[in-house]
């Protein structure tokens, strides 16, 4: 099972970018997938979470109103629309989702994408 992510890159203040992320591989269903984010000299922090089936979202305090996640499940694919971006949302942002690999097992495992840089200039 692969993640990738894409859709980063350098953008002004104010700006927006539209993350994706692709989960490939032999994969039965996808739970819950977020968006983390690190940036240089901090701790991997959540940024959004959505749940499989209902959708439920969660955002962090910081993205909220600014950030939507989203997920087609049809392409086993995530986004995360990023408009009014802040110079502070500078990080690398990594995709994470729970996987089941088959239908004989509820037996999940956790995913990590490689991350895609995201850079908000002034």
């Amino acid at each position: 099972v692969q993640l990738v992510e894409s859709g980063g890159g350098l953008v002004q203040a104010g700006g927006s970018l539209r993350l994706s992320c692709a989960a490939s591989g032999s994969i039965f269903n996808i739970n819950r997938m977020g968006w983390y984010r690190q940036a240089p000299g901090k701790q991997r922090e959540l940024v959004a979470a959505i749940t499989s089936g209902d959708d439920r979202t969660t955002y962090a305090d910081s993205v909220k109103g600014r950030f939507t996640i989203s997920r087609d499940n049809a392409k086993n694919t995530m986004f995360l629309q990023m408009n009014s971006l802040k110079p502070e949302d500078t990080a690398v942002y990594y995709c994470n989702a729970h996987i089941i690999l088959q239908k004989s097992t509820i037996a999940q495992y956790v995913y990590w994408g490689l991350g895609t840089q995201v850079t908000v200039s002034l």
